[in-house]
């Protein structure tokens, strides 16, 4: 069985007798499966996690957005609880909606103006006769 070969930069696995191996003057190996990633790493610098199509970058982006959909689902939990009142034995509730109809509707209030002016409109000023 052959030794499979992983690329140092974008991951990929590397067939046997292809790619090209560089090896550092301190000793450090580098697999990598194309002259593009050797060219991004060796001749650019280049870091993997920043490349976009390298599997760093993807395994980097998965735990980011990871993460964001972990803090979006505890605030709809917190958003969902309900507090619910206890509903009072038969009577009782006879006893409320007798004294509900009995009561005389209130008519609706009408909005003050205060609360109907609108922001940034300068205040018109009434004539009185």
């Amino acid at each position: 069985m052959v030794e499979q070969r992983i690329c140092s930069f974008c991951g990929t696995n590397i067939e046997p007798g292809t790619g090209r191996l560089f090896v550092r003057k301190d000793g450090l190996t580098y697999n990598f499966c194309s002259s593009k990633c050797f060219k991004n790493q060796i001749g650019k610098g280049k870091v993997p996690r920043m490349t976009e199509w390298t599997a760093a970058h993807k395994r980097e982006k998965e735990i980011f957005l990871g993460s964001a959909k972990q803090e979006k689902r505890k605030v709809a939990k917190k958003v969902t609880r309900k507090t619910r009142k206890v509903k009072p034995p038969k009577e009782k509730r006879e006893d409320a909606a007798k004294e509900a109809a009995e009561e005389p509707k209130r008519e609706e209030e009408k909005p003050s103006e205060e609360k109907t002016k609108v922001e940034g409109e300068p205040e018109k000023q009434e004539e009185k006769e």
